[in-house]
């Protein structure tokens, strides 16, 4: 495998030199960087020419030019010398330091939507395959593809109309009147009844009790002003852990495993119980802590499944862990909730926090929760509109996947042995449908970092679109060249992460040199 590895990185890095050598030279030959100057009538005109001419170096051909650029992008390779240098942007600055804060933009903007599209998208898949040509099936397909033909920025126009404006005038007053009650518990029944499958009876009844409770929480939410002053408290999360602790053992162990169901049980407890501890301690929370937290939560799940033992420990391990990584969720999305009013009544929001532009608020301060609140506001638009996009592409290629594997041969003999369906389903079926689905998302986290260029221009994120769209509209190679070597160098790494994914996937592909 190592000399497989190797080869495959001299030939990723010959690649990249030879298309950064044709990126700087067509970037270079798209225009004149000083026609701004030649048409101008300024009585400084003349040194400002000289200026940038000096500063691009435009008094070198730009082959040679190019030679220089990748003198100091080398640099870079050395690690912890600090000597990264590649070039500066027409304005004067250091392009790594525009760079950075960029990548920063980016990254914020679109990991999660990659990632909740990503699972969403599997998960779409494996159920629509499961259950094809069903109601749900024929749905979900119409609707993926519906948002899949949508132009991003029709989307994310309609977003700012009804997520942002409508939703902020809403939170004014938020009074939710019985008939629009009404008609959201209905539309939510009938997707409940769609997706609830099996026989009429059932599915009136799955709609029915949908439709009852999420009309009863409206009115309630509305009658005690709750958006207002949102909040879970530990009664909300109780029910809810029960309600994952019995969804995770479901999927990771079979709720036959009384032992994994009782230990996610006992995850939800102990979960309870640190949800009044760490109150005080939230108080200074910084991100470094969360993330501690998180560990320490998925730690002690793993224990709580290791004492309780069983016949398969792993699994008692297994669903421990996830469930008190998601009760810890829920405690810090409480936490979260408590901070809504500082944040909602800040004199810079002012009433209106779902915000169109930007990726923060200019100069809000507050503590780590107001802060990364208005990070979040600023990022809901952007990522819902991504996800709607890029969420067929993920379900088709997952449904495909599926339905041809469990037409396979060895889906029949597991069936035949008395397997479980669940288990015929994740541990037989779709570990081997993941394996040409790693080959899209592998691609998909490696055009990641190029970011979504229409997205941040529609939401006005300086990301890494936007530093390179500066650079082409201004003729200027660096900054372009920055953004090329960042989206190269994680489309190959990521392509190769894939390669290397299959044969984990699939004991049957060995990597050869």
């Amino acid at each position: 495998m190592v000399p497989y590895i190797l080869r495959r990185l001299i030939t990723a890095a010959l690649i990249l030199l030879g298309a950064s050598y044709l990126v700087y030279l067509l970037t270079a030959a798209s225009g004149d960087p000083l026609e701004q100057y030649r048409a101008s009538n300024a009585p400084n005109k003349r040194q400002l020419m000289d200026a940038r001419t000096e500063l691009l170096q435009l008094n070198i051909p730009a082959p040679l030019r190019y030679f220089k650029w990748l003198g100091g992008a080398a640099q870079c390779l050395v690690p912890f010398a600090n000597s990264c240098d590649l070039g500066k942007n027409i304005a004067g600055q250091p392009v790594t330091d525009a760079l950075g804060h960029a990548l920063i933009q980016t990254l914020m903007l679109v990991t999660g939507a990659t990632v909740l599209a990503i699972l969403v998208g599997i998960t779409l898949g494996i159920v629509t395959a499961l259950r094809q040509y069903s109601t749900l099936d024929y749905g979900v397909t119409f609707m993926a593809f519906l948002f899949f033909s949508l132009p991003i920025f029709w989307v994310a126009v309609l977003l700012k109309e009804f997520g942002a404006i409508g939703f902020n005038n809403f939170l004014r007053d938020p009074n939710i009147p019985l008939p629009m009650a009404l008609a959201i518990g209905a539309g939510l029944g009938v997707v409940t009844a769609v997706a609830a499958g099996g026989g009429m009876k059932r599915r009136l009844l799955a709609g029915g009790v949908a439709m009852t409770f999420v009309t009863a929480v409206l009115v309630y939410f509305s009658a005690i002003e709750w958006f207002k002053t949102p909040g879970l408290g530990p009664v909300v999360i109780a029910i809810a852990g029960a309600g994952i602790a019995f969804a995770v053992t479901l999927l990771s162990a079979g709720l036959q495993n009384r032992k994994a169901l009782q230990s996610a049980l006992i995850a939800v407890g102990v979960g309870l119980v640190f949800y009044f501890v760490i109150q005080p301690v939230l108080d200074g929370a910084t991100f470094l802590m969360i993330l501690l937290l998180a560990i320490a939560a998925v730690l002690v799940g793993m224990g709580i499944g290791y004492l309780m033992g069983g016949y398969d420990r792993g699994q008692s391990m297994r669903a421990a862990a996830i469930t008190s990584f998601l009760v810890g969720f829920l405690i810090v999305l409480d936490r979260y909730m408590q901070a809504w009013p500082s944040y909602f009544n800040n004199s810079l929001v002012r009433g209106r926090p779902i915000a169109t532009i930007g990726a923060s608020t200019p100069n809000i301060e507050g503590n780590f929760w107001v802060l990364s609140i208005d990070s979040f506001t600023h990022l809901i638009l952007p990522t819902l509109a991504l996800i709607l996009i890029s969420l067929a592409g993920y379900t088709r290629f997952t449904r495909a996947s599926m339905l041809e594997i469990m037409n396979m041969d060895y889906i029949r003999t597991a069936r035949a042995k008395g397997l479980p369906e669940r288990t015929v389903v994740m541990r037989h079926a779709f570990r081997n449908a993941l394996i040409p689905i790693a080959t899209i998302v592998a691609f998909d986290i490696g055009g990641l970092i190029g970011g979504a260029v229409i997205t941040e221009s529609v939401f006005s994120v300086r990301g890494m679109g936007f530093l390179f769209l500066d650079g082409i509209q201004h003729v200027d190679p660096n900054p372009v060249m920055g953004v090329f070597v960042c989206v190269a160098i994680t489309a190959m790494g990521f392509n190769l992460i894939a390669d290397l994914a299959y044969s984990a996937l699939d004991p049957r592909v060995r990597v050869k040199a």
